[in-house]
């Protein structure tokens, strides 16, 4: 049920300013609960459990035995204040439990309170709290009020990653029963069937068949979008949005294109027909492992010497830390090359090469910005050198754009805000949220709008692109307004000439 008429979107300052604090201004936001099939399809009570308190406290005392930052994170906060600002939907919401500082503590106190000699003896003087119905209820509003960007832990003297803390909660809420129903219905439809939509194999190969046809006719030259072919150079791992709507199939056609000049042999896959993993979001390692098993099974099932993963920022943060670990090892790879790559870089060496013909021209009615996708800026990076996951998206979007132009640099880069929509916040049920969250990055890109005429934003992640196209127009804006990048390189190749 969407709540679009329920809320105004707030004004965008001229300026970024910190927002007056409104105690509990996002206390009725929350998402709803996973019904008991798709909980237990993920390996999760159905429904809340009885014993829900003594098995939350339990559940967290694992995932403090199990990893170590976590209870570095839940120990060393000296409540600084570096962070409060930091966060996009505490700057579009003013509700202080939004601070990154504010959402931490929610865990903190219980953490303390069954964890720590000072709360188990003196409670009052440390902060501590006990694990109540009301605690309860807002670890499950809070834990999912945080994109799980990480631009907090940029600033924090201590390193203390807030998207840590929240997937933590998250999987303490799905272990007694209370999962999120957005995110675990796509991980079991990843499961079942392969992709986040549930699009089985004769529908994907159908709108794959479609898409060739497009291009045809509109470029007159025979571009493939082969599907399941075997023996192939590259296995591309792409967000199942990029198969159905714009601007993401724009993306996979400007895939496609590259690929076919380039003369590389590539195919997708029915059983990895989604580059995206829901289970980073959740915080479940098990089914992290069981969503990318896929990849590594489509790999050797078709004998694929490289995999490449499309435009989304979490598929790329989970395959670029985790894969190998997750899914590894990937030694069955070709080891002339990353594994795994990202269809940036794959693109990014083509062009330097001279591989691509490219007209830039084609794009002149553009005049665009680069959105740096928060997944990629802050836990991932590609190519060779340090912060290439910055350099190599702007200089495939300058080969192929002649009007490129930079946001704020407090603004970009490994400072750069969230859509909004990320970590499994992209449902309509949070839809007043995402629009808040929005706020930091819709006042860069109307500054930006207003002293270079720009007419778009460009991203790399199919989440960016999705959250743009629905929260644009509560800002004046229209949805068309976002691009994928490969959209503009598939605009810009000259086909037929090398």
């Amino acid at each position: 049920m969407s709540k679009e008429k329920a809320f105004e979107a707030p004004p965008i300052p001229p300026a970024p300013q910190i927002p007056a604090l409104v105690e509990g201004a996002m206390s009725h936001s929350r998402p709803f609960v996973a019904e008991p099939e798709h909980q237990r399809a993920l390996g999760f009570p159905g429904e809340l459990v009885d014993d829900w308190h003594d098995r939350a406290i339990e559940k967290m005392g694992d995932l403090l035995h199990r990893y170590r930052g976590f209870r570095v994170f839940l120990d060393a906060c000296v409540k600084c204040g570096a962070c409060t600002d930091k966060c996009h939907y505490f700057l579009g919401t003013g509700d202080p439990k939004n601070m990154p500082v504010g959402r931490q503590d929610l865990l903190r106190k219980v953490y303390r309170r069954h964890f720590t000699l000072a709360g188990k003896f003196f409670p009052k003087l440390v902060g501590a709290a006990d694990l109540s119905e009301e605690m309860l209820d807002d670890w499950y509003r809070y834990f999912h009020q945080c994109s799980q960007c990480r631009r907090c832990s940029v600033f924090c003297p201590y390193g203390i990653d807030t998207a840590e803390v929240s997937m933590a909660g998250r999987e303490i809420l799905a272990s007694i029963g209370m999962g999120q129903k957005y995110s675990n219905e796509i991980i079991g439809k990843v499961h079942r069937i392969g992709n986040n939509l549930g699009l089985p194999q004769p529908a994907l190969a159908h709108t794959l068949e479609g898409l060739e046809e497009d291009i045809e006719e509109e470029t007159g030259v025979r571009v493939r979008l082969p599907l399941d072919q075997a023996d192939s150079d590259i296995l591309l791992v792409t967000p199942s949005a990029d198969f159905f709507a714009e601007p993401h199939v724009d993306g996979l056609i400007g895939y496609a294109k590259v690929f076919h000049q380039a003369g590389l042999r590539w195919t997708l896959s029915t059983k990895a027909s989604e580059a995206a993993n829901f289970g980073l979001f959740i915080g479940s390692y098990e089914n992290m492992r069981k969503v990318a098993l896929r990849i590594r099974d489509a790999a050797l099932d078709l004998g694929a010497r490289r995999i490449v993963f499309g435009e989304c920022g979490h598929a790329w943060r989970v395959a670029y830390n985790f894969l190998d670990t997750l899914a590894g090892p990937l030694d069955f790879l070709d080891p002339k090359y990353p594994a795994p790559q990202h269809i940036v870089e794959v693109t990014h060496d083509l062009i330097s090469r001279g591989a691509l013909r490219l007209d830039p021209s084609a794009n002149d009615e553009r005049r665009v910005t680069f959105h740096d996708s928060c997944n990629i800026a802050r836990a991932s990076r590609m190519g060779e050198v340090a912060g290439g996951q910055f350099a190599l998206p702007r200089d495939v979007l300058r080969s192929v754009c002649n009007h490129v132009f930079e946001m704020d640099p407090d603004a970009t880069g490994e400072r750069t805000f969230c859509c909004g929509g990320g970590g499994g916040l992209l449902t309509d049920d949070l839809v007043e949220l995402r629009v808040k969250g929005s706020l930091p990055r819709m006042q860069a890109f109307k500054e930006i709008v207003r002293r270079h005429r720009v007419s778009h934003l460009v991203a790399i992640c199919a989440i960016c692109k999705s959250q743009f196209s629905k929260v644009l127009p509560f800002y004046g804006f229209t949805m068309d307004q976002v691009l994928s990048l490969h959209q503009l390189v598939g605009d810009a190749i000259v086909l037929g000439e090398r």
